[in-house]
């Protein structure tokens, strides 16, 4: 009777090991960011564009109250999600000089404000493109390798979550704005030409060791202040057109994923169309989430608005929880969280 006792209880100690050992291995030890600027942590500061968001009143309601580079008010999705998987409040940028590998092992941000899967996206306004982003990965990588080891390294970047989230200033900032591309391609021929794009970056990503991917199409681009401020005809409202274009991307991006998870073994990728939804559902019922104002925004110059207009001379709210967006192009850090809010439990239970 004694000994069925211990081994019961030596059973049962190693079903929790094992348990826990599991548990272990299957947390999500650093967050891994791509993209544009609605996750820029601050990598512009660094490189010669003018589309930098490091000067007041941008991250008035950061901790600190002090500009990082992020075009919010406050924190961005990765900083929530970060957080939200046990990891640091902030995710910090590469180039940021503050930061070192030490910081970077649990979090790291490659993304540049202005960029898009498209390299003449990124020539607009002389940002990073995105296979430059993927080359400061790789250099990360080396980093790290020295930092914690080739078998530690190895783990974080195969069970650390990668955050996509990129693809509207392709259509915003070049291909409705700049003629090129829209002389070359008809607007769905566009979308499948990014979606090819995104198939060779994930694809790559792959192969150097990346296996938790979350991919997040574009938000309803028509219902930015910028274009609802040009929209004169339709009296100020969202352009429908956009928005539509914005779904059908999404759509195939979301095709996309699928076809790649069954290609490439062992690949966990995730499209969430949560993003836009929830964005969608703020804007046509801002006060069901305790907003009031969705067609300006908060920092404003009164007339035509783009981001990088948005200085100490703007015309700026006394409080930017009572608006959908911070600037003309970016969400407050309250429409972030309220995203992000809804999009955590789906991540946490895909991956952590």
């Amino acid at each position: 009777m004694g000994c069925m006792h211990v081994l019961g209880l030596f059973s049962i100690q190693i079903i929790l090991l094992l348990a826990l050992a599991a548990e272990t291995t299957a947390k999500v030890p650093a967050i891994i960011v791509f993209g544009d600027s609605s996750v820029d942590a601050g990598n512009n500061n660094v490189i010669s564009t003018f589309l930098k968001s490091n000067f007041k009143p941008y991250g008035r309601d950061f901790e600190g109250g002090l500009p990082t580079g992020r075009f919010c008010n406050g924190r961005i999705p990765p900083d929530f999600i970060s957080e939200a998987f046990g990891l640091k409040p902030a995710v910090p940028a590469y180039l940021d000089p503050l930061y070192s590998i030490s910081d970077f092992a649990t979090g790291v941000c490659f993304a540049s404000a202005g960029t898009g899967y498209d390299n003449a996206t990124s020539s607009v306004l002389n940002v990073i493109p995105l296979w430059k982003e993927l080359e400061y990965y790789k250099d990360y990588q080396n980093k790290l390798r020295a930092y914690v080891g080739d078998r530690r390294a190895e783990e974080i970047f195969s069970e650390a979550l990668y955050l996509m989230s990129l693809g509207t200033n392709d259509f915003l900032e070049n291909y409705y704005t700049i003629p090129t591309r829209r002389s070359q391609f008809t607007v769905r021929q566009y979308e499948d030409f990014l979606v090819g794009l995104a198939r060779d970056f994930i694809t790559e990503l792959y192969h150097l060791g990346g296996r938790k991917i979350s991919l997040t199409g574009v938000p309803p681009m028509g219902c930015l202040p910028l274009e609802r401020t040009t929209n004169i005809m339709g009296q100020h409202d969202c352009l429908q057109e956009y928005n539509d274009v914005a779904l059908e991307f999404n759509g195939k991006l979301e095709g996309l994923a699928s076809q790649l998870k069954r290609e490439l073994p062992g690949l966990r990728l995730l499209y969430t169309r949560t993003a836009y939804d929830t964005f969608d559902q703020i804007i046509r019922t801002p006060a069901a989430y305790g907003f009031q104002v969705t067609g300006m925004a908060c920092c404003a110059t009164g007339t035509f608005e783009m981001s990088y207009l948005c200085n100490e001379h703007s015309i700026t709210c006394r409080d930017a929880n009572k608006y959908v967006f911070w600037d003309s192009f970016h969400p407050t850090e309250k429409t972030n969280q309220i995203i992000s809010q809804k999009l955590i439990p789906i991540l946490l239970a895909e991956f952590q």
